[in-house]
């Protein structure tokens, strides 16, 4: 059974989805084939209180959400989780940068409310986005994701890419080395810490005494007129801007669709980056990709998690 007959299927199912981002965790119980939301969640992450005190509070949420599809006499066919970590194919947590589960019983936990399974949170959004949102007329895009942190997933066929191990998402973490041929200092540049929300607060602090404690007030700032803003925001809307186009040059995508609370801004900092990305990409016949907006904003990554459940509750109710 094909990915659109699913979503065309008029059977209805329900499932929980968890966005565990860095800075927040947003949570929903979802009906498809309509991806609609019916009740939904966000509390603060707070990675820093360690990876048991954000299990507890998910858990916590999770039973808060089956206790209301309960009450509505609503069964529901999982509890999909996508991570701000690296998953396997498996569904195993292989990384701990700021979601320190990787030892942690945390999927034994969670299903013991119903069954639980783990992705990125970047292939989440992106399959959300496929079947739901921005992504429904391209076979073939690539989704770009830009908060906390900053990662992509090409989505292939209206799926999402896995890669060999499940690790095909890392587009800001990599490092960047180079050399003056002056002085001989080698200076090592990583995307997310130039271009993503806390980064954005770094450098915008280092230069000022400003209190500002989110990337979106950096972007207020420059709008607003603030010049130090305005040059932060510029450069870090080119650095990105550089690396989706590296993607596109490597992976000839139909479509870049960009997601994540700092991908989703208005202003500056999107329309460098969307000039930046069309300046560094090669192909004349490229250029002029479709370069949009995730269409189903910032619920794109907690559907995408429910919609984990989608095909193999479809296929069951087929058979």
């Amino acid at each position: 059974m094909t990915l659109d007959s699913v979503t065309d299927s008029s059977s209805s199912f329900y499932s929980i989805g968890i966005d565990l981002g860095g800075t927040k965790t947003a949570g929903a119980l979802v009906t498809f084939p309509s991806a609609k939301i019916l009740k939904k969640e966000v509390i603060p992450t707070l990675p820093v209180r360690g990876g048991g005190a954000v299990l507890e509070d998910t858990l916590a949420l999770a039973k808060r959400l089956k206790a209301f599809a309960d009450s509505e006499q609503v069964k529901i066919e999982g509890i999909g989780i996508g991570i701000a970590e690296l998953v396997n194919r498996n569904g195993e947590i292989t990384s701990e940068y700021s979601i320190k589960w990787k030892d942690l019983p945390a999927k034994a936990l969670i299903s013991a409310i119903a069954p639980a399974e783990f992705d990125s949170d970047a292939r989440a959004p992106a399959r959300a986005e496929a079947l739901f949102g921005a992504g429904t007329r391209f076979k073939n895009f690539i989704y770009i994701t830009v908060g906390t942190g900053i990662s992509h997933c090409l989505v292939l066929d209206r799926r999402p890419y896995l890669g060999a191990h499940g690790h095909a998402i890392i587009a800001g973490s990599g490092v960047l080395a180079l050399e003056c041929e002056a002085c001989g200092h080698i200076q090592k540049q990583v995307l997310e810490q130039y271009a993503a929300g806390p980064s954005l607060v770094a450098r915008y602090s280092a230069k000022s005494r400003s209190s500002i404690r989110t990337g979106q007030e950096v972007t207020e700032a420059a709008e607003a007129g603030d010049r130090l803003a305005q040059g932060v925001v510029r450069s870090a809307g080119q650095a990105l801007g550089n690396t989706a186009a590296f993607l596109v040059n490597v992976l000839d995508p139909e479509a870049l669709i960009v997601g994540g609370g700092l991908g989703l801004a208005d202003g500056l900092y999107w329309d460098t980056f969307v000039e930046s990305t069309r300046e560094y990409i090669w192909s004349d016949e490229s250029r002029n990709i479709p370069i949009l907006k995730a269409s189903l904003g910032a619920d794109a990554g907690l559907i995408g998690a429910a919609a984990i459940f989608l095909e193999r509750s479809t296929s069951k109710v087929a058979g």
